[in-house]
């Protein structure tokens, strides 16, 4: 038999309540949810032991994935925010030397944003507590069964990232 969790309680739970109720997509969903939650807590206890606010590791994170440099519209559209909002996130970076502005190589008029040794090491220190913690929990599958998962949350999230369908029961019990 295999071992029951929280969810299977929830479930159980809320059966008789909701007769109609899919016991696998409430597990599923339930079960992401909670993940998600796990992992973003030990994100934020990472970042306050690290003394990271959660917009700083962002933008760290958005320059590191662009190489370590980029254009502030750059970092901006990968955090999908305005430009304009950025400027306040590199002043505080710089004033903590995490990162320095610098002349682009592409157009003389921009300048760019640059991780320092500093900001990739704050970076780093923080993506390997989260990596570690995503390693720990996901290694209870094997790695056939990861890539079966993966495979699997991609066909939902490409569902999910399409136009949603109109809702229904609108007004009826949650």
């Amino acid at each position: 038999m295999t071992e029951r969790d929280r969810t299977d309680q929830h479930v159980a739970r809320w059966l008789p309540v909701l007769p109609d109720l899919d016991p696998d997509v409430e597990g599923a969903v339930t079960r992401m949810s909670l993940l998600s939650r796990h992992l973003r807590e030990v994100k934020e206890r990472a970042l306050a032991e690290l003394d990271l606010q959660e917009k700083e590791y962002g933008t760290l994170h958005a320059l590191a994935g662009r190489g370590g440099r980029a254009a502030p519209s750059e970092i901006a559209g990968d955090l999908r925010m305005a430009p304009a909002s950025i400027t306040a996130r590199v002043d505080a970076l710089v004033h903590r030397g995490f990162v320095r502005r610098i002349p682009s190589t592409a157009d003389r008029r921009r300048i760019d944003v640059e991780l320092t040794d500093a900001g990739r090491d704050a970076w780093r220190r923080a993506m390997g507590v989260v990596g570690d913690e995503e390693h720990r929990v996901l290694g209870a599958l094997s790695p056939d069964e990861r890539r079966l998962l993966s495979d699997l949350l991609r066909r939902v999230a490409l569902v999910a990232e399409r136009s949603p369908s109109p809702a229904r029961n609108v007004g009826g019990p949650v």
